[in-house]
């Protein structure tokens, strides 16, 4: 297949994907207390026990789905990802008591692994001067899922009902695995040199972690998606202290959110480009100071427009390192586990996604919330000066 058509067609798949569960998960709470009778003082525990289920089990199940990823072929894990997760977000909506939404969140967790095969698809099909760019437009389209989606939930939850919005993830899920079974193809396995050796096609998954420079970019890569939810849980809270008694609050929260993302869907394809000439630890090394030095200044501002202007340009920041750091993965090993490490990839981000709410939470009650912010700026700029000490390791190998 031609990489530009896999391309445009697996960018579609992630915005499907992406919107799909982000018009679910804000809404959860909402789902809770409005179809499934939790009590609002319950809510924060069920809530809590809904969102981590799934994030358990995909840690666990993603290295799993990328070893046979590697050995069953990528576009069947897509499938299954696909097909399962469609399945998931049917039950969803049929659900009854807040015990069968964790139920369901867990079957989630098991099923997940669609956003991993994509980037291992789409790293095999890419060519090596098109890797950044590929990489940078599928970010771009995962952030765009992250702004449609809210936007399509409150709509049809509006209109129909919360559980409408399940049928629609659910639907838009089973066309994706349509489109893999009938239109994407198997990526091609290059054939190997005579030299290259066995040294990373005979590792299983957790063996992949004994390469250093592998084992580098994924503590990186579990980093920084912990900064990236570590604001989660004080965002709206911290937002509706700055605006004061300012009307509609829900809707000026949800807009302030969402700029970061408008800035990721146009900036993650630059950042790709900047990436594949100028090299992509140097992307990751420039955009991380410069998202916590934003970071720091969001918190340090009690003018609501600043912080909603400061949002927008942390998310330019912040939507350069996960391609910068895809692609470095990608470049640095064989063609043979690409799914292994992009499955161990999906894993290391989860346990960050586990880790930053807890962590947000944890400084949010005894220091405040602007020290969130604060916090993780320093995390950013440990991580900054972790990457230089390894740079020599990195641009060795890639």
């Amino acid at each position: 297949m031609n990489w530009k058509v896999v391309l445009a067609v697996l960018t579609g798949n992630v915005i499907f994907m992406a919107s799909s569960y982000t018009m679910l998960i804000p809404f959860l709470p909402m789902y809770l207390t409005h179809e499934l009778g939790v009590s609002t003082e319950h809510v924060n525990l069920w809530s809590g026990a809904v969102f981590s289920a799934s994030f358990i089990v995909s840690a666990i199940m993603a290295p799993i789905w990328g070893r046979l990823a590697d050995t069953r072929g990528k576009r069947l894990m897509a499938i299954r990802a696909s097909l399962l997760l469609s399945v998931s977000y049917f039950l969803g909506g049929v659900v009854s008591s807040p015990m069968e939404l964790v139920g369901m969140r867990v079957f989630q967790g098991f099923a997940a692994g669609l956003w991993p095969m994509d980037l291992a698809i789409m790293t095999m099909y890419a060519p090596p001067d098109k890797l950044g760019i590929c990489l940078g437009v599928m970010q771009s389209a995962m952030t765009a899922g992250g702004v449609i989606g809210p936007l399509l939930g409150g709509m049809l939850a509006e209109a129909f009902g919360m559980r409408a919005s399940f049928f629609v993830a659910s639907a838009a899920l089973m066309l994706n695995c349509i489109v893999f079974i009938f239109v994407i193809k198997e990526p091609p396995v290059p054939l190997k040199k005579p030299n290259d050796g066995e040294s990373q096609s005979a590792l299983g998954s957790f063996s992949l972690l004994k390469v250093p420079v592998l084992r580098t970019l994924l503590a990186a890569s579990a980093t920084m998606q912990m900064v990236i939810l570590i604001l989660q849980p004080i965002m709206t809270t911290y937002i509706s202290s700055l605006a004061g008694d300012l009307p509609n609050i829900i809707f000026v929260s949800g807009l302030i959110f969402s700029l970061g993302g408008f800035a990721g869907v146009i900036a993650a394809p630059a950042w790709g480009w900047f990436g594949q000439h100028k090299g992509y630890l140097r992307a990751a090394l420039t955009a991380i100071p410069l998202a916590g030095a934003g970071l720091c200044i969001q918190g340090s501002v009690s003018n609501l427009h600043i912080y909603a202007a400061m949002q927008f340009i942390c998310g330019l920041f912040f939507c350069g390192v996960h391609p910068s750091i895809n692609a470095l993965l990608a470049k640095n090993t064989d063609p043979s586990v690409k799914g292994s490490i992009f499955g161990l990839m999906f894993a290391a981000q989860q346990i960050g996604s586990i880790l930053g709410p807890i962590l947000g939470g944890a400084v949010a009650t005894f220091l405040g919330m602007r020290y969130v912010f604060y916090v993780a700026a320093a995390v950013l700029l440990s991580l900054t000066f972790f990457l230089r000490s390894r740079k020599r390791l990195i641009e060795g190998r890639s």
